[in-house]
């Protein structure tokens, strides 16, 4: 059950996009899944600028690699967010941010959503994925008292913001994964169930399944995979590890990556403490045949160390394919 392995641009986004694909190549991955900052993807031009799509397309042909997603993380993010800040100005384009008037940046990060959608049809790509933002994630300590109708409040506002960008989705043929992940509007098991409740399981809105978020909240996600395999259109090879000694926090400490007092941290796939074999053994499972991304991301290691690095530990796991017929088949008499 051979599935195309693709780099995530977004932590090579301050490199030229030729310069990316360069190194992809080199390295042996199939594709790319593309960031759309940086001078990767634009998503703006994509729509409005003849040739711009054929530009990209030539492109990843010259280098032998193909696209199948789009990562528009950071847009996403501003769709619901509240309060919407200086962090939010460090991450978007100009023209979203305005003049920071916070509802205008949120309309005008739904409306970019729904470009993306448009934008991955003309690229020939199927899944946008990407974060929703969340009006009630600063509410996660439950203290101050958080009425339940305010949670309520949260989730009908990410229904009333994202069902319209959805609507482009099913109008473009295109999908959205969203990445289960702390911010978001869905960041364990259970709000993720909460989430496709509010927007009624409508199939254009789906998961990007990225493991690292799962282990520093003990979450399994293997039985996430199991639970939610309809709804998986897109996987992450991402890693993290705990690092929970008694003074270490989970919640990081508002310390930096890398910093040994942190009570977890991403690191280079393959040197954590994801359980990679029983979520391949899982995917394939599930029939899970669609691409995967590497996300690397490690702050204690050079990326052209661990880009190529990365790819050859997962190739290994690629390996790991169902067998043809059962082993005790062999036993039958009639063998």
């Amino acid at each position: 059950m051979p599935r195309p392995i693709a780099l995530l641009t977004a932590q090579w986004a301050d490199l030229p996009f030729t310069t990316v694909c360069e190194l992809a190549s080199k390295w042996g991955y199939d594709g790319l899944e593309i960031a759309c900052w940086g001078d990767h993807f634009d998503i703006h031009r994509a729509v409005n600028e003849p040739g711009y799509v054929e530009e990209r397309k030539e492109i990843l042909a010259s280098y032998n690699l193909k696209a199948w997603a789009l990562a528009n993380h950071l847009v996403g993010q501003a769709v619901c967010d509240n309060p919407i800040d200086e962090r939010h100005q460090g991450i978007l384009p100009e023209r979203l941010w305005g003049d920071g008037e916070a509802e205008g940046v949120r309309q005008r990060a739904a409306e970019e959503m729904k470009d993306a959608a448009r934008a991955a049809a003309k690229m020939g790509i199927p899944t946008v994925v990407g974060f929703t933002g969340s009006s009630i994630w600063h509410t996660v300590a439950m203290f101050p008292p958080v009425p339940a109708e305010m949670i309520e409040r949260g989730y009908q506002d990410f229904a009333d913001r994202w069902n319209p960008i959805l609507d482009v989705f099913d109008e473009e043929g295109v999908r959205f994964a969203h990445e289960v992940h702390p911010s978001e509007i869905a960041y364990d098991y259970w709000t993720t169930k909460r989430s496709l409740e509010a927007i009624g399981h409508r199939p254009a809105f789906g998961l990007n399944f990225d493991p690292s978020h799962f282990m520093w909240q003990d979450l399994d996600p293997v039985g996430f995979l199991w639970d939610f395999q309809d709804r998986i259109y897109h996987v992450h090879l991402k890693e993290s590890r705990k690092q929970l000694d008694g003074r270490n926090g989970r919640l990081g400490s508002h310390l930096p990556w890398a910093d040994p007092r942190r009570g977890w941290d991403f690191v280079s796939t393959g040197h954590g403490d994801v359980p990679w074999e029983s979520i391949f053994r899982m995917l394939n499972f599930i029939g899970y045949e669609h691409s995967m991304s590497v996300e690397w991301e490690d702050a204690g290691m050079d990326r052209l160390t661990g880009g190529p690095e990365a790819l050859e530990f997962v190739r290994k796991l690629t390996q790991i394919e169902p067998a043809e017929k059962a082993f005790d088949a062999a036993f039958s008499s009639k063998s």
